[in-house]
């Protein structure tokens, strides 16, 4: 607002001899008022002049219509790829290496992220498979936190997928070996009492000898 306001009041000024007399008047006597001008109107014409030569190329030349074009793909590739690959780090935490990035120069001489990989460390591991159902967790939400998974990522999800479930399996056998092995010890012990009363000639519900 305030800037349309003093643009208006300018061309008014400029189209009154009258005005223009007296701000022949003050002029001198008020450089700062006219140097204010000049830098607001460079202000103001700056901008202008920059869309107006828009993008340059590595040498310094205005680059073509479809030159600018094809930049702008590369910008958006480039921020789709890191988004990518950080989701991946950001979910799978202590499993994921850092990020490796295919790169294509631009129009500009600016280099842009075109394809990119995380590595994801989705084995099992040996002889615990509690933590193995852990690790397959995080490992199958690292492989699938991207908004656009790729085929590569579906693939290490399916096997992590098969790595938890052979897991679960294998950690309910354990679980159930455990109970039985509770289970045998428990019926063990009064087993082995009446061992030891029938060896020694008594019965085990007869009473002792006064």
């Amino acid at each position: 607002m305030t800037i349309a306001v003093v643009g208006a009041a300018s061309l008014s000024a400029w189209s009154s001899p009258i005005f223009n007399a007296e701000a022949s008047k003050v002029t001198p006597s008020s450089p700062n008022a006219v140097n204010n001008a000049e830098q607001e109107t460079s202000a103001r014409d700056k901008p202008r002049d920059e869309a107006a030569v828009g993008p340059k190329s590595a040498d310094g030349k205005p680059l073509e219509p479809e030159e600018i074009e094809l930049l702008d793909q590369l910008k958006q590739t480039d921020r789709a790829v890191r988004q990518h690959e950080m989701a991946h780090q950001t979910a799978g935490g202590a499993y994921t290496g850092g990020a490796r990035y295919d790169f294509e120069v631009g129009p500009d001489g600016q280099r842009y992220a075109v394809a990119g990989e995380v590595s994801i460390d989705y084995g099992p591991v040996p002889n615990d498979p509690r933590a193995t159902i852990e690790k397959m967790q995080t490992v199958i939400a690292a492989a699938l936190a991207p908004a656009d998974p790729s085929p590569k990522d579906y693939q290490i999800a399916a096997q992590a997928r098969q790595y938890l479930l052979e897991a679960k399996l294998e950690a309910a056998m354990q679980t159930s070996e455990m109970e039985q092995a509770r289970a045998g010890t428990e019926n063990a012990t009064p087993s082995n009492d009446v061992t030891s009363d029938r060896a020694s000639g008594l019965s085990p519900n007869a009473p002792s000898a006064a």
